[in-house]
């Protein structure tokens, strides 16, 4: 059996969920890999590249700012599964002007994110916004300043159902991010200087990895048993509408993605970090194949 050191970069079903229904199904095994999680959150670029990642934001960052020439074998899902919250009288992005915004810092994928929407709405986020950076997790502190009054918004991720929640407090869903920008964020990717792409434990991963997309669209109760491991907080009905309305739509039949769109969503990120886009979306993103 091979073997491969698999890290994420970030938490939440929009992260873990393909990995997790992979290993809960014995798909990896079954693929004749064994595959060790590794928290990779806090981890430099360098210690990332001799691992597999999931996260392809941060890869696509660090390729763009570092030269690390990452290269994508599978995409989850090309929408962001990022919200903007808000206490109640704001109604639109427009309305974040002058308030205090809770929001990751710039250099991570969420940060890019928010800026390039809040940009997209006439906002420029460091003249008319006030920040409150807080670095991702699992944004509860987000949430409690956002109850208490200490920020007017915030943009958080799916570790919890954004719609159900802003129900539960009578808090407002500004956006959604992945209806304002797209660009692949989750799947698998690694550093072909140390990690072969076309190695047998790497397409044995991304086998595996196409098969969990495939119980995430064809068996929706064996799924929504996996989600509720993460969103604990909510009730079955919160979780299987968050299911239908930002998952099972959004998430791919088979790994690949949509080039075009990838390129475009580049482009905007290497504009906003003010660097040159130095690679293309069809040389980031070899989805089409898998070796048996």
């Amino acid at each position: 059996m091979h073997t491969i050191d698999l890290a994420y970069v970030g938490r939440g079903p929009h992260e873990e969920l393909v990995t997790y229904i992979a290993d809960q199904e014995n798909f990896y095994a079954d693929e004749g890999v064994h595959v060790a999680l590794r928290d990779g959150c806090v981890w430099p670029a360098e210690k990332l590249r001799h691992c597999a990642v999931i996260g392809l934001g941060r890869t696509v960052l660090s390729r763009l700012n570092d030269g690390i020439p990452w290269v994508a074998l599978n995409v989850n899902t090309a929408r962001p599964l990022f919200w903007f919250l808000a206490r109640p009288g704001l109604t639109s992005l427009a309305d974040l002007a002058g308030k205090r915004l809770a929001v990751t810092p710039p250099q991570t994928g969420p940060g890019i994110f928010t800026r390039i929407v809040l940009r997209q709405a006439g906002l420029d986020v460091d003249r008319d916004v006030e920040t409150v950076v807080r670095w991702p997790g699992d944004y509860a502190m987000d949430l409690r300043w956002l109850r208490e009054g200490k920020v007017d918004a915030a943009m958080v991720g799916d570790t919890m159902a954004p719609e159900a929640l802003a129900a539960e407090y009578g808090w407002e869903v500004l956006a959604f991010v992945g209806d304002h920008f797209q660009i692949p964020t989750v799947g698998v990717a690694v550093d072909p200087t140390h990690i072969d792409p076309d190695g047998p434990a790497v397409q044995a991963v991304v086998r595996a990895h196409r098969r969990a997309l495939q119980v995430i669209q064809k068996d929706p109760e064996t799924t929504l048993r996996y989600l509720q491991t993460f969103l604990g907080r909510h009730t079955a009905d919160e979780v299987r509408a968050h299911y239908e309305k930002f998952i099972a739509p959004y998430f791919s039949t088979d790994g690949h993605t949509d080039l075009a769109a990838a390129e475009a969503g580049l482009a905007a990120v290497a504009a906003e970090l003010g660097v040159p886009a130095t690679f293309t979306a069809a040389e980031f993103y070899r989805t089409a194949t898998t070796t048996p």
